[in-house]
Parts: C-alpha cells; structure tokens; sequence
C-alpha cells in the first residue's frame, strides 16, 4: 500500500500582513523611506535674549523677506547667517543666469552640511513658509547630530501676502502646539510684537556653569 504524501498546512495571509512595513523592511516600490527625525519640541517663550547650544542649526521663518532680513541683521553673526539669496548673489556673473535657480539650492545645502559637521553653528533665513523646505534643513543638522531650532519671526499683517495667510496660520497652531517635533525641530519659538524689539541677544554658548 503506497504511503500518503505528508499534508501541509496552508497558512492565510491576511491583506494587512502582505501590506505590513518595518524600518528593516525594503518598500515594494524600492525606495528607502527616509529615516525618522522626530523629536519632542519645546515651545520656548520670548525674552531678551534667546541661547542654544554652539553648533546648533537656527531656521528663521518669516511671512516677510525684508523683516527677516533685518532681523538676521541685528541678531545674528554674519559668518554664521546662510540664504538661497546670498548664493544667488555670489553665483550672478559667475554661471549663466538659467543655471542659479537650480545651483543655488545644492550649493546652499552643501555649505550647511559642511559646516555642522565639523561643529560650525549654522543660521539659515528661510526662503518660505512650506515645510518641505524646513524639513530638509533639519534633515541635513540631524544627519550631523547637531541640535535643530526653529524661529518664527512675525511680520506685519500688510507684510504678509494673501496667498501665504493660510501657510503661515498652519505654521503658527502647529508651533504652538509642539508638532514641528515631527519636522525634527527640539525648539520652536514665536517672536513678534513688543517681544521683537526687546529681543536684544541671540547666543551660541553654553549656560555658564554653576560653581
């Protein structure tokens, strides 16, 4: 009498398991996810003056280029202060004019990374309001584990065009509320108002020590 084959045991795979990802596993479509930057985000408030640790990266957001610039003006060192707008300004005449729009950016990005990798502070006057643009400023500090800071400069209502308005309402409840510890910001503060004029320091220094 011949032998009956072994049974096997048929297992069901459900749709949520097929579809299931873990940071160890490859996307169907291949394409790695970028590694996750959150962080818990302190909302600081307003003073006289603001501190973060030397080597830290400091994103000034502003509705208002003109504000934004006379704000990195007063506050911050320029040997520390990098823009798309200064880069433009050294590649003029220097590349063909077509050329900067897309140069602009990867020069920008490289000079940041080189910088806070060897512990340099970086302090960056953002173009916009999108967070596509914060986000990839606070990826470039995370990969060089440097702290990353976030300043929301307020403008003007008049300053602030009508097609930004919603933007910026999204950026501040989402500032206020902590959530741009999903952006990978530890800090995030407001500064508008009577709070900008008594704003009289920003330093890169540890708190002194007690003894």
């Amino acid at each position: 009498m011949a032998e009956e084959p072994p049974r096997t045991r048929s297992v069901k795979i459900g749709e949520d398991d097929r579809r299931g990802w873990s940071s160890e596993r490859p996307r169907r479509d291949g394409v790695e996810r970028p590694p996750d930057i959150s962080v818990r985000c302190r909302v600081l408030s307003p003073s006289d003056h603001l501190r973060y640790s030397p080597g830290s990266l400091l994103l000034i957001v502003s509705a208002s280029p003109s504000e934004r610039d006379r704000f990195a003006g007063r506050l911050i060192d320029k040997r520390s202060l990098l823009s798309l707008d200064k880069v433009r300004e050294l590649l003029a005449g220097r590349i063909a004019e077509e050329d900067i729009a897309d140069r602009a950016p990867e020069i920008l990005d490289g000079a940041i990374a080189k910088r806070l990798a060897a512990g340099e502070t970086v302090v960056v006057a953002a173009e916009g309001l999108e967070a596509g643009e914060r986000v990839a400023y606070a990826r470039l500090a995370a990969a060089a584990k440097r702290p990353r800071h976030l300043l929301l400069l307020e403008a003007a209502r008049e300053d602030v065009q009508a097609e930004d308005l919603a933007t910026l309402n999204d950026l501040r409840r989402r500032l206020d509320t902590g959530e741009l510890g999903a952006e990978g910001f530890q800090t995030a503060v407001r500064v508008g108002g009577g709070a900008l004029s008594e704003l009289k320091r920003i330093v890169f220094q540890h708190p002194p020590r007690d003894d």
